[in-house]
C-alpha cells in the first residue's frame, strides 16, 4: 500500500501563505528599523500571537 502525503503538502502551502500574509501585515504596521525587525519575528511566529490574542479576548470578556 502506498501512503499519501498530499494533505501535509497542502497544509504546508497554506501555512506558508499565512506566514507571507502575516509578514506583509506586520511590516505595514511598522515605522522604524526595530519595529520592522520585530515585524519579521511576528510574521514567523504569527500562530502564537493569534492564540495569545484569542485567549486574552476570552479571559477579558466579562
Amino acid at each position: 500500500m502506498a501512503e499519501s502525503n498530499a494533505g501535509a503538502a497542502g497544509g504546508g502551502a497554506i501555512y506558508g501563505l499565512g506566514i507571507f500574509g502575516a509578514l506583509v501585515f506586520f511590516w505595514q504596521q511598522a515605522s522604524g528599523f526595530w519595529e520592522h525587525l520585530y515585524a519579521v519575528f511576528q510574521g514567523i511566529f504569527w500562530p502564537a500571537y493569534l492564540v495569545y490574542e484569542a485567549f486574552s479576548a476570552l479571559v477579558h470578556r466579562h
